[in-house]
């Protein structure tokens, strides 16, 4: 199957445009919001990057019938 050339023109410039804002992305410092997982923020402290880590855990600690019970009592 032949692409017109228009077409396959405009893929490789949406193609250059994705590369060329990943690579500003990863040429700037990373500033990282972690949840839940407080090791991997330990570990992007120890590397130098500014890391904000959010304690959160699942409700009902992850039991979905406690959950389900616990949004009812909102209600």
């Amino acid at each position: 199957m032949k692409r017109p050339l228009a077409r396959v023109s405009m893929r490789f410039t949406e193609l250059t445009m994705q590369n060329n804002s990943v690579a500003k992305l990863l040429s700037e410092p990373v500033n990282v919001i972690n949840v839940g997982l407080e090791g991997f923020a330990a570990e992007l402290k120890q590397q130098d990057v500014a890391v904000t880590h959010v304690d959160w855990s699942p409700p009902a600690g992850g039991d979905p019938k406690i959950a389900d019970l616990l949004s009812k009592l909102g209600t």
